[in-house]
């Protein structure tokens, strides 16, 4: 009776000691790197062990009876690795040369390291085995104790006889039950730490929900802004159309009213400029519907593309005599210059190639007061652009563009400045449409732009 009142104030002692472990272990040991927590958990059990030897009871000068298997058996349950087993029963093993060197204290050596063999197997079985936790602990707390008995009867310097009349009755049983019941708390700690990780795993997760709801939540409100803005853009450039088409109609209507009110009454010297000034309103009526109509296309991947032989002699003739009236009305010096070491054909289309650079002229002329504008044709070879590239540079002295515009002025419907539209005129659809067509084209378009000092707008065509 007195080894199970001895063991019992043993694993009393044992689960005092683990409580410890545990505060150790869960605020200074956790927080360490994996390794240095892996080995640091291996030294708590062993220390138990020494614990539990310390603690234990001295039935002679040399002979001590403990519970120094429990912390064996936390391994056998924790570990993954059958060697870590191995070694938390060789380092108990060790400790008990901690009490002195003896027959005895070999005797606990052998023992410890022929359990911790054993719990070493058992390890790999219960990894493999199907059998809920009950029977697993069941079994391993079982043959444990039963082969930490069968050890000391051939090792131990206690008399076999005594050994198993005296001492196996009381203290075998009493090792199994508090074993099984310190197996129990084990698991419940398990499962609790479980839960724990479980919980702060959750936490993490909806935390990075909740960081990856605030970025969308951005990023929505950035998009429901720059719809707000297209359909502000939009709205105004329906408001803007409406008068650019209105303006040509109303000129044609009241032109054409008045023709045939008065016909027989108008010379005809003032009827050639009434059907002139009808025939320029069309004109620009035709424009704004093309350059709706070009866009429409582009954005259904529509517009087709031709290429031909194009003679860049030909590009002055292109442009010069459509803009040049234009300058001397606004007083504007207007120069065109083709750099000598070009090739004589591109292949390219036409048609759209005149089209962007009227466009690009057009805005220059549109924007600009006093100075000039000048459209030049050269070879480019820069070095964060691969090959040679045919530059149609077009600069003028004009009112410029703000640098946080630089980014917006190529999008339909916008203009640097909702003033523009109605100082200047226009639909905002040139520049995007200049754009998009140099891409089809295979090149680009490059902006240079200083607010007050004025632009230049290079298309940039690939030389092949």
């Amino acid at each position: 009776m007195e080894f199970s009142k001895m063991f019992a104030q043993n694993m009393a002692m044992l689960i005092t000691c683990a409580y410890l472990a545990n505060l150790l272990y869960k605020y200074a040991i956790y927080r360490m790197p994996a390794g240095f927590k892996y080995i640091g958990s291996v030294l708590l059990l062993i220390a138990g062990g020494w614990i539990a030897t310390l603690f234990g009871f001295q039935l002679t000068k040399d002979v001590i009876f403990d519970m120094r298997i429990v912390p064996l058996l936390i391994a056998i349950f924790v570990y993954r690795s059958p060697t870590i087993v191995f070694m938390v029963g060789l380092g108990i093993g060790l400790t008990r040369f901690a009490f002195g060197w003896s027959e005895a204290a070999m005797a606990g050596f052998i023992n410890l390291t022929i359990l911790g063999a054993a719990g070493a197997l058992l390890n790999v079985w219960l990894r493999r085995s199907r059998f809920g936790f009950p029977a697993q602990a069941a079994i391993a707390i079982g043959i444990i104790n039963l082969l930490n008995c069968v050890n000391i009867t051939i090792f131990g310097v206690i008399p076999k006889a005594y050994y198993w009349t005296h001492i196996v009755p009381y203290a075998l049983p009493t090792s199994i039950v508090l074993c099984a019941a310190f197996a129990f708390m084990l698991r419940d700690f398990q499962k609790d730490q479980q839960r724990t990780i479980q919980l702060a795993e959750a936490n993490r997760l909806l935390q990075k929900q909740t960081e990856e709801l605030s970025k969308n939540k951005i990023v929505l409100e950035d998009r429901a802004k720059q719809l707000l803005l297209a359909s502000q853009y939009k709205s105004e450039f329906l408001a803007n159309m409406s008068h650019e088409l209105r303006t040509p109609l109303n000129s044609i209507i009241n032109l054409a009213q008045f023709i045939s009110d008065s016909a027989e009454d108008t010379p005809s010297e003032e009827m050639a400029r009434y059907g002139e000034l009808i025939f320029h309103s069309g004109e620009d009526l035709l424009k704004i519907i093309n350059d709706i109509l070009d866009l429409s296309k582009v954005e259904a991947g529509k517009l087709e593309i031709s290429s031909e032989d194009i003679s860049l002699f030909e590009v002055p003739g292109w442009v010069g005599p459509y803009f040049e009236l234009t300058a001397q009305r606004k007083q504007l010096a207007f120069d065109i210059r083709v750099d000598d070491n070009l090739p004589e054909v591109i292949h390219s289309d036409p048609q759209r190639l005149q089209q962007i650079l009227r466009n690009l002229l057009s805005n220059a002329f549109k924007f600009t007061e006093k100075g000039g504008v000048e459209l030049r044709v050269y070879r480019a070879s820069e070095p964060q652009l691969k090959g040679e590239w045919l530059v149609f540079a077009v600069r003028d002295t004009g009112i410029g563009i703000a640098a946080e515009k630089h980014y917006t002025i190529f999008e339909a419907f916008q203009q640097a400045d909702v003033t523009i539209s109605k100082k200047y005129g226009g639909t905002g659809l040139g520049l995007s449409i200049s754009r998009d067509l140099s891409r089809l084209l295979g090149g680009f378009i490059r902006m240079e732009s200083v607010e007050g000092k004025g632009s230049t707008f290079s298309l940039f065509l690939p030389l092949l």
